[in-house]
C-alpha cells in the first residue's frame, strides 16, 4: 500500500514538474514567437489556449488546397481597397480619394455600383431627379471610372442593392428589406446588362451581389442559396451578353457558422461553407469565374493557422477553397472582398475584435505578405475600407468606422501609412 502511494506520489510530483518546466519552456523568447507564428496571439495565455488548438487540429481531416491547379486571375497584383466613392457629393473628393488609394500602392478599388443609385425612379430610367437640377444618374460613376483610369488603376465593381420599385412590398417594415434581393431576377438581369454595356472595353471585373448568406444582405427573407444562384446566373449571363470579356465574381461570402436561415431579421443567416456547397449542388459553377469571400480577422492576428469550422480567423478561406477543389473548381481563385482589423477604441463596443493601431498597422501588411508566400488561390485582397465621406459612423459610435484607412477628412491612419511603406518594396 504504501509502495503504491509512494508511486502515485512520485507521479504526481514528475507531472507537476514537468508542466513546470513546459510552463518555463513557452515563456521563451523563441517559443513565443513560434506561437505568434502559428496561432496569431500575442499575449501568452492566449498563445498556450492556441497551442492546444493546434493540436487539436490533428484530429480532423485535413483540407485539400490544390495549390498548384490554379489558372487565370490568381496571378494578379493582390492590393485592393475598398471605396465608397459615390457616397462624396464633392467630386474633386472622389478624385483626391482615388488619388491616395494609388499613393498607398493599391492597384484595385472594389467599389459599389449601387442599383438604387442608378436606375433610381423606374425600370429603364437613368435620370436622377432626387434634386435640381436634374442630371444623369451615369455622371457620377463616368466620372469613378475616369479617375480610376486616370491613375492607373483597375476597378472591381460590385453590383447590388436594388432601389424599391423592383418589390412589391418596397423596402419594407423599418428598411429591412433595403439590400433584399428584386422580386423579378430579370429586372437585374437588365440593369447588369445596361452597366456592363456602358463600361464595355473599361471594366471587367462584376461581383453579383454581396454577403447572399446573411442579413442584411438578403432582407428579411430566408436565406436561399438556391434563389441566389438564380440571380447569379442571370446577372453573369447578362454581363457576359453584353461583354464576352467580362470576368464574373460571385457574391463574397460572409464567415459565419450560424445555422439559422429562416430567422427572423437580423438573425437569418447560414454558415458559409454550408452555403457554398448547395450553391454547387445548383448548378452554379458555370456562372462565376472567381468565388469571393471576406477575411477579416477578428479576434485573432494574422499569423493564426488554426483551422477549426466553428472559429472564424484569417485562414478560415482554406476551408472554402478545400469545397472548391471537391466540387471540380481548382482552376478558379478566390478573391478576398473585404480585409482588415478593426481597431475600435476603448469606449466602443468590439463587435469585430479589437486592436490598437499600432496592431492594425502591422497586421495588415503581414496579411499581405502571407497571401503572397503561402496562398497561391488567392488574387486579389481588398482592404476594408479607405474611407466614408461623412464621420456619422464614429458619431454614433459604431465599430465600423475604425477599419479605415483614411478618416472622412482624409487624415492619414497609421495602418495607411504602413501599406504605403509596405507596397512601396513589392515588386508588382
Amino acid at each position: 500500500m504504501r509502495v503504491a502511494l509512494r508511486q502515485t506520489l512520485y507521479l504526481w510530483l514528475s507531472l507537476l514538474v514537468l508542466s513546470g518546466l513546459s510552463f518555463l519552456i513557452l515563456q521563451l523568447a523563441p517559443v513565443r514567437g513560434w506561437l505568434w507564428q502559428h496561432t496569431g496571439e500575442e499575449v501568452f495565455l492566449a498563445q498556450v489556449k492556441g497551442l492546444s488548438d493546434l493540436l487539436g487540429d490533428r484530429l480532423r481531416p485535413s483540407v485539400d488546397l490544390a495549390p498548384a491547379a490554379v489558372g487565370e486571375y490568381a496571378e494578379v497584383n493582390p492590393f485592393g481597397v475598398n471605396t465608397f466613392l459615390e457616397q462624396e457629393a464633392d467630386p474633386a473628393k472622389r478624385v483626391l480619394a482615388v488619388q491616395m488609394a494609388a499613393t498607398a500602392g493599391y492597384h484595385w478599388l472594389r467599389q459599389e455600383f449601387p442599383w438604387e443609385d442608378i436606375e433610381i425612379h423606374g425600370k429603364g430610367d437613368f435620370e436622377d431627379r432626387r434634386h435640381e437640377p436634374y442630371r444623369s444618374a451615369w455622371d457620377k460613376y463616368d466620372q469613378i471610372v475616369d479617375a480610376a483610369e486616370a491613375n492607373g488603376m483597375e476597378l472591381i465593381v460590385r453590383l447590388s442593392n436594388p432601389p424599391g420599385w423592383t418589390r412589391a412590398q418596397g423596402e419594407g417594415e423599418n428598411n429591412v428589406d433595403t439590400f433584399a434581393p428584386p422580386d423579378n431576377v430579370q429586372d437585374f438581369a437588365d440593369f447588369v446588362s445596361a452597366v456592363v454595356s456602358r463600361y464595355q472595353g473599361r471594366i471587367r471585373y462584376y461581383q453579383i451581389w454581396n454577403e447572399p448568406n446573411i442579413y442584411p444582405e438578403w432582407g428579411s427573407k430566408p436565406i436561399d442559396p438556391e434563389a441566389y444562384v438564380a440571380l447569379l446566373k442571370a446577372g453573369a449571363e447578362a454581363a457576359r451578353a453584353a461583354d464576352p470579356d467580362a470576368v464574373i465574381i460571385a457574391g463574397a461570402l460572409a464567415s459565419t457558422i450560424n445555422l439559422q436561415p429562416a430567422d427572423p431579421p437580423p438573425g437569418n443567416s447560414l454558415n458559409d461553407m454550408l452555403f457554398l456547397q448547395r450553391m454547387y449542388d445548383a448548378g452554379a459553377a458555370p456562372y462565376f469565374d472567381i468565388m469571393a469571400m471576406q477575411g477579416y480577422g477578428l479576434y485573432s492576428g494574422p499569423t493564426d493557422d488554426r483551422m477549426h469550422p466553428r472559429v472564424i480567423n484569417f485562414s478560415r478561406h482554406k476551408f472554402i477553397r478545400d469545397l472548391m477543389v471537391k466540387n471540380g473548381d481548382a482552376h478558379k481563385p478566390i478573391w478576398i472582398a473585404e480585409m482588415n482589423w478593426n481597431a475600435a477604441p476603448d469606449d466602443v463596443e468590439p463587435r469585430y475584435g479589437r486592436v490598437s493601431l499600432e496592431q492594425q498597422a502591422r497586421y495588415l501588411p503581414l496579411a499581405y505578405q502571407r497571401v503572397m508566400d503561402e496562398w497561391p488561390w488567392i488574387g486579389v485582397a481588398n482592404t476594408w475600407y479607405l474611407k466614408r465621406a461623412t464621420d456619422l459612423w464614429e458619431q454614433n459610435r459604431q465599430p465600423e468606422a475604425y477599419f479605415r484607412l483614411l478618416s472622412p477628412d482624409f487624415t492619414p491612419q497609421p495602418v495607411y501609412e504602413s501599406m504605403r511603406e509596405f507596397t512601396a518594396g513589392v515588386e508588382k
